[in-house]
């Protein structure tokens, strides 16, 4: 286990440190716009990316281009969904996402305005969908990033944290621990079992709210 280990997160850690951002921020911005979160799995790059974080000035950097790559992609999302929107629903893509999924969304948004943003982020499938319903609402640009930029700081940090926690982790114990690396992996199951229990519980929430009244636009 631990030469596997070593052998990944020296790979990880080789790759220079700002590309290895880039790549995470870019990934991140491509999953939150055009529907290409059904393709680029942006949860999955963030997490290996930040196992090779072994500085403070590379967390708060990587943490940093996460944010900007999960906002730049909701707002080209959101730009798209207002001039486009019917259009890429109707697309080889939109149609992949079904329409119970663009309803569901659609519904979501329209009901709960900003809070439908927020909890979206968390949520998979939705972080790619409602940034563009929400487009097509008459949600202001203004109130869509007042809701989704606290979303995406919070998501950004708790997914650099366990990349790089658990990478930190098993550097300090693999030389004491002979089962250092599977410390390392009971940490990323653990912190993904919550994360995987909030978005259902999220999911439960959302679904719940089909019943619901809707909420003014733009709030």
């Amino acid at each position: 286990m631990n030469e596997v280990l070593n052998a990944i997160l020296d790979f990880v850690e080789g790759v220079p440190p700002v590309w290895r951002t880039l790549v995470a921020g870019v990934a991140v911005m491509l999953e939150t716009s055009v529907l290409l979160g059904l393709i680029v799995p942006g949860d999955t790059i963030v997490l290996v990316a930040s196992t090779g974080v072994t500085t403070v000035l590379q967390y708060i950097f990587m943490a940093v281009a996460i944010v900007l790559g999960a906002l730049a992609g909701e707002s080209i999302g959101f730009g798209l969904g207002r001039i486009f929107g019917p259009k890429l629903r109707a697309s080889w893509l939109g149609q992949k996402i079904g329409d119970e999924r663009w309803e569901k969304a659609d519904r979501f948004v329209k009901r709960r305005g900003g809070i439908a943003v927020f909890i979206s982020r968390f949520l998979p499938v939705f972080h790619s969908v409602v940034p563009l319903t929400a487009g097509m609402t008459p949600m202001p640009y203004r109130t869509f990033m007042a809701w989704t930029t606290p979303a995406c700081i919070i998501w950004a940090f708790l997914y650099v944290s366990i990349g790089s926690g658990a990478a930190e982790t098993y550097r300090e114990l693999q030389d004491t621990v002979s089962w250092a690396g599977w410390i390392f992996v009971g940490i990323f199951v653990v912190a993904i079992g919550f994360i995987a229990l909030m978005k259902h519980l999220l999911h439960r929430y959302s679904h719940m709210e089909d019943d619901a009244p809707e909420a003014p636009s733009g709030k």
